[in-house]
């Protein structure tokens, strides 16, 4: 799995870096991370608010941090 975190670096983006990695290593997918931080380059994935996870290609979540049950729920059902 190809998981990309969007965001400046800001307290959010490092929130949902960390609760993402914890409930991918939970689930046993395996995954490779790659934080992007340029806003050229998250401006080219449509994302407008930070931040933003993008997992195979597809922007999942924009905006918010969400739960580690939400975010559970929703890489279990990619």
């Amino acid at each position: 799995m190809d998981i990309k975190i969007l965001g400046p670096g800001c307290k959010n983006c490092e929130t949902l870096e960390r609760v993402t990695k914890q409930v991918v290593a939970e689930i046993g997918i395996e995954a490779v991370y790659e934080k992007v931080t340029e806003y050229e380059d998250i401006l080219a994935y449509g994302v407008m608010s930070t931040p933003g996870l993008v997992i195979d290609g597809v922007v999942v979540l924009s905006g918010r941090v969400p739960t580690p049950r939400a975010l559970k729920e929703l890489i279990s059902s990619l």
